[in-house]
């Protein structure tokens, strides 16, 4: 007889899984960096605080009441009020946020365009992510950082915090993780062809892009 495996198993051991991915190829370090998923009805599963992402345990994560309680687990993240923000469009059910280096430089630069961060460079970036709204710099915990997360997650999925790191939401977690990686690696290139003559994609093949995308 074939055991049936729960919607809320799976996922947590899905997130577990991506976290490993992602900290086995350095794209977080330390403890930073967190992920969730929000389940079919409506609860949320989180990764608790001060947890690495390479060492997750799927028992201990974090649950959340479909109105945003914590009901089990492990103490959520502090930064949980920023996964809170990301899911106001209702076709979102994952979200990623990491400190990941090259998102972050670029989120340090003073002269990049605070709407749209990063150009244009790929098609899969185009695809992925779209574009990438700098949010100002706030303390970490701070109410104001979930108000300016929150306004500008209405119109982006996918949205930079100065000098802290990229928020970006998914239809899966699957979704979400590859955004963020591409993210991560456009950031890369962004930051490699500083003072160099580039040709990014033109505003008709973005739109193009993007129209093929939705």
């Amino acid at each position: 007889m074939t055991a049936i495996v729960s919607e809320e198993t799976r996922t947590r051991d899905n997130i577990a899984r991506v976290g490993k991915s992602i900290f086995d190829r350095g794209l977080t370090s330390g403890s930073t960096g967190n992920i969730s998923v929000r389940l079919s009805d409506d609860r949320m599963l989180m990764t608790p605080t001060n947890a690495s992402l390479g060492m997750l345990e799927p028992e201990r994560l974090s649950l959340f009441s479909a109105e945003g309680v914590h009901v089990g687990g492990d103490k959520p993240t502090k930064e949980a009020f920023l996964h809170k923000c990301m899911y106001c469009d209702r076709s979102r059910s994952a979200v990623v946020h990491l400190h990941s280096t090259y998102s972050v430089a670029a989120s340090i630069l003073r002269d990049v365009n605070e709407h749209d961060v990063l150009p244009p460079l790929t098609a899969y970036y185009v695809m992925r992510v779209g574009s990438l709204p700098l949010v100002p710099y706030f303390p970490p915990g701070d109410e104001a950082l979930a108000a300016a997360v929150g306004a500008a997650a209405e119109k982006h999925h996918a949205v930079l915090m100065a000098n802290h790191g990229p928020v970006v939401a998914g239809k899966t977690l699957e979704d979400a993780q590859y955004a963020t990686e591409e993210l991560e690696e456009t950031a890369k290139l962004f930051l490699l062809l500083q003072h160099r003559d580039i040709r990014p994609l033109t505003a008709a093949q973005k739109e193009a892009l993007l129209n093929r995308s939705k």
